[in-house]
């Protein structure tokens, strides 16, 4: 059964995400990211913005040429891909096919907007059977 997740409050997103998927990279992990395409674009841009020792290897997930070749994979939809055990939501809804995956790690802003959508895909996991994980970023950072 796949392992969920929820980092709560976030406040800054992009940045956060940036730094979980380097901490992935770095110790061999292969990552599926999955969110709006706005929201990907961004990631993106931010992703090609970190210092060049700590450079993610990225592409969209279609770009099947590249996928081979990049640990980090993002998409509108999961998709299942060998090799990659854990996938990321940044979307405002339950990903479709994340039972694929051996982990899930819903990112959660301090937004309220985003705070509510979470609460909705929590309810959701649990009426699905999942225990879920929670880990509140502030209390990290403290």
């Amino acid at each position: 059964m796949t392992q969920i997740e929820f980092h709560f409050n976030a406040t800054d997103k992009l940045a956060y995400v940036c730094r979980l998927l380097r901490k992935g990279t770095s110790q061999n992990q292969r990552l599926f990211v999955v969110g709006q395409a706005d929201i990907l674009k961004q990631l993106d841009v931010a992703l090609w913005s970190v210092a060049p020792h700590d450079f993610v290897s990225h592409c969209q997930a279609s770009e099947a040429h590249l996928v081979t070749h990049s640990a980090v994979l993002l998409a509108t939809q999961l998709e299942p891909v060998p090799g990659v055990q854990t996938a990321v939501n940044l979307g405002p809804e339950l990903p479709e096919g994340f039972e694929c995956f051996g982990r899930l790690i819903e990112v959660v802003s301090d937004e309220p907007a985003d705070r509510l959508q979470a609460r909705v895909r929590w309810k959701q996991y649990s009426a699905l059977g999942y225990s879920l994980e929670r880990r509140d970023l502030n209390l990290k950072a403290n």
